[in-house]
């Protein structure tokens, strides 16, 4: 059910994700996501939130570990969110981005949640990319974030991964 919810999340946001869509899509028992999830759509969309922030974490520390230098980092990252992309056929977005642009004042429940994974998304990129200063190489990777979601816009337009490779291009120089 998580699985299926995180899809949903990634292709329609919350809005998408609700319990008759994950029973649709997992196959599941519509009583079996009341059984593990009393608190209904919302804890569900939680609980699938912080599965999928933890694996992005992962995909980038991955994804910048073992480069020489700032901008092969850079580069190297943003060539990984290009083939995650291209690997969904441009379907899929970033969970945390979809429901945060579907956020309503009823959900704001999920809001600490996605503050909190891209405020570790960001650590985990100023840990790999260090530009000398703090404040400086935080801000640098809160814009490689913003960078990030805005391809992630661009590549369900455009139906390729090209955003992610030209900002991980010239946020590379930015680095160097």
């Amino acid at each position: 059910m998580l699985e299926a919810a995180i899809d949903l999340l990634r292709g329609y946001g919350l809005s998408g994700a609700g319990i008759n869509d994950v029973v649709r899509a997992s196959a599941a028992p519509k009583g079996s996501v009341y059984h593990f999830f009393p608190g209904g759509k919302l804890q569900i969309a939680g609980e699938a939130l912080a599965v999928y922030a933890g694996r992005v974490e992962a995909l980038i520390d991955q994804a910048l570990a073992g480069r020489r230098s700032n901008p092969e980092r850079v580069r190297a990252l943003f060539e990984a969110f290009a083939r995650r992309v291209e690997d969904a056929s441009c379907r899929r977005s970033c969970a945390v981005g979809t429901v945060s642009l579907d956020l309503g004042d009823e959900d704001a429940d999920l809001r600490p949640l996605l503050q909190g994974a891209l405020d570790s998304w960001a650590r985990v990129i100023a840990h790999h990319v260090d530009l000398g200063e703090v404040k400086r190489t935080r801000s640098f990777a809160g814009l490689v974030l913003t960078a990030i979601e805005g391809a992630y816009v661009r590549a369900r337009a455009e139906g390729t991964g090209q955003a992610f490779r030209e900002a991980g291009a010239w946020l590379a120089r930015c680095t160097g």
